[in-house]
């Protein structure tokens, strides 16, 4: 035993390398390890020292949900879950039989309103005929009272020149008697006539104040219509609004709409999700100092393990999340503990980008910025 004991200390002390073979691995190790340290050294330098990442990042989109701005029942559904449809695609259609006889009753009342303005206009041309005849009645009138004022005048002067002859023994009593009554007799007739010219002018007063009235019954017809005019604009879009359309080109999601569903002006029937993703990042207050807009990111999206798409810094969102919470964060305590705060930044996906249309809002993502572009100390 002694002997073979021997013999592994000697063979064991035969195989180890001489003390020179090891100082020189241990030096190549020792160098191996200070170039990789210097490499990753002067690549944290040159780059790392400028990427700030967050893990808190999701796809997000501007979801737009779809609702009946009329009431009624659905008669025809025109989408799939899922399913992509253009800007201004019918998505669906509720009946209009009511609608459409609001639009046909409303389009009576405009034709009704203008019968009714046709009527005032005539009846306001009608009166102007009216009282251009009562100005000619009165200049007649007028004409008329001139020509009996004359022969009152003439009869006058011939009942005081038969009086001259009377009292000079030349006439007779009986032509003086003929003069005194021929002067009654103009005399009357001038004052009829003056009657006469008086009533015209008051009928002219009668004319103008049923004119004042049709002008205003004429107005109210204006009115009418106008009023009759809105209300078939309105029954129109009413009308209109039964053929539920796209507003923005997307997918179909949360689809509730169904053939013969009533559905109330307001109601959420389904949600179009359009496919002009972007991302909404998280970061750290303390990681903003160089983040600026327009600086480009790198996004690793979990769902396609890892594969990272380019974009770059959209802009940040004027407050952190807790500003916008439901109940924001009071600091004025006496049991103050700083946190540290996030900012949202929304980052531009870019066009070209690979499985940009694969993105889905909701999607968890991990964000790299690259402050190198537009740095505060432009490093």
């Amino acid at each position: 035993m002694k002997d073979a004991s021997t013999n592994l200390a000697a063979d064991t002390e035969a195989r180890r390398p001489p003390p020179s073979r090891w100082r020189t691995l241990a030096f190549a190790g020792a160098a191996v390890a200070t170039v990789a340290v210097g490499v990753a050294g002067v690549r944290w330098w040159s780059v790392g020292r400028y990427l700030q990442s967050t893990d808190d990042a999701y796809v997000r989109a501007d979801i737009v949900s779809v609702s009946p701005r009329v009431a009624g029942m659905l008669v025809d559904v025109n989408v799939r879950d899922n399913q992509h449809v253009d800007a201004g695609a019918v998505l669906a259609r509720i009946d209009d039989s009511d609608y459409r006889a609001h639009a046909e009753q409303a389009e009576a009342a405009i034709a009704a309103a203008r019968a009714d303005i046709t009527a005032q206009e005539a009846a306001a041309a009608n009166l102007d005929a009216q009282t251009a005849q009562q100005h000619s009645a009165i200049a007649a009138a007028v004409a008329a009272l001139s020509a009996r004022a004359a022969d009152a005048q003439r009869a006058a002067l011939e009942h005081r020149r038969q009086q001259d002859l009377i009292k000079q023994e030349v006439a007779s009593v009986q032509q003086l008697e003929a003069a005194d009554a021929e002067a009654k007799r103009s005399r009357a007739a001038q004052l009829a006539a003056g009657a006469d010219a008086d009533a015209a002018r008051q009928r002219l007063d009668v004319l103008a104040s049923e004119r004042r009235r049709i002008a205003a019954a004429l107005d109210k017809a204006r009115a009418a219509l106008a009023q009759a005019t809105a209300a078939h604009e309105l029954a129109r879009l009413d009308l209109e609004r039964c053929v539920i359309v796209a507003p923005v080109a997307g997918r179909v999601g949360q689809r509730s709409l169904r053939v013969g569903q009533h559905v109330d002006v307001g109601a959420a029937l389904l949600a179009l999700v359009p496919e002009d993703a972007y991302v909404v990042a998280n970061y750290k207050e303390t990681q903003l100092d160089r983040i600026s807009p327009g600086q480009p990111v790198s996004i690793a999206v979990d769902a396609f393990g890892g594969a990272v798409l380019s974009g770059s810094v959209d802009s940040l969102a004027p407050a952190s999340g807790a500003q916008f919470a439901l109940l924001p964060p009071d600091n004025a305590t006496g049991n103050f503990t700083k946190i540290v705060q996030r900012i949202p930044l929304r980052i531009r996906v870019d066009a070209d980008a690979a499985r940009r249309a694969d993105l889905r809002p909701g999607m968890s993502v991990v964000t790299t910025v690259d402050t190198r572009q537009h740095s505060h100390d432009g490093g």
